[in-house]
């Protein structure tokens, strides 16, 4: 079987939240590079699959990255969102979520509280929500 080609829907973009997630993430970095991608260039879709078009013969995927507990109670999962198109050997890399932190992180220095990226639009609330979980795990 032939290999599949990394396509992108904005590269610019989709890099920019790469290289955040290698700066802010090291782990989830080498899983995604050397793991994840892997799968997907041999034709292994990972992750959930979320919608089928059939017009277009096309499916999309949505792939949990595995990341820090405290990172998910705060901000989310990190998923990588992407669409495959099986008749012309294309796997489509949309985005990684959560967007709005990772293009921030890709512009300037994020900080760090209790081990915890910091968005600097919601410091106030991420400060809030790490103390909360930190009083809720001691109890």
């Amino acid at each position: 079987m032939k290999g599949f080609v990394f396509e992108y829907k904005d590269q610019n973009d989709f890099n920019k939240k790469e290289k955040s997630v290698k700066k802010y993430n090291m782990l989830a970095y080498k899983k995604l590079l050397f793991e994840y991608y892997e799968s997907l260039k041999n034709g292994v879709f990972l992750g959930k699959l979320v919608s089928k078009n059939s017009a277009e013969n096309s499916k999309h995927y949505e792939l949990t990255i595995p990341t820090d507990d405290m990172f998910v109670k705060v901000h989310g999962e990190m998923v990588l969102h992407y669409t495959v198109y099986e008749n012309k050997n294309i796997v489509l890399l949309e985005t990684i979520t959560p967007e709005k932190l990772l293009l921030e992180g890709h512009k300037s220095e994020l900080k760090t509280y209790k081990g915890v990226m910091i968005s600097k639009d919601n410091e106030e609330k991420d400060m809030f929500k790490v103390n909360l979980l930190n009083s809720l795990n001691r109890q």
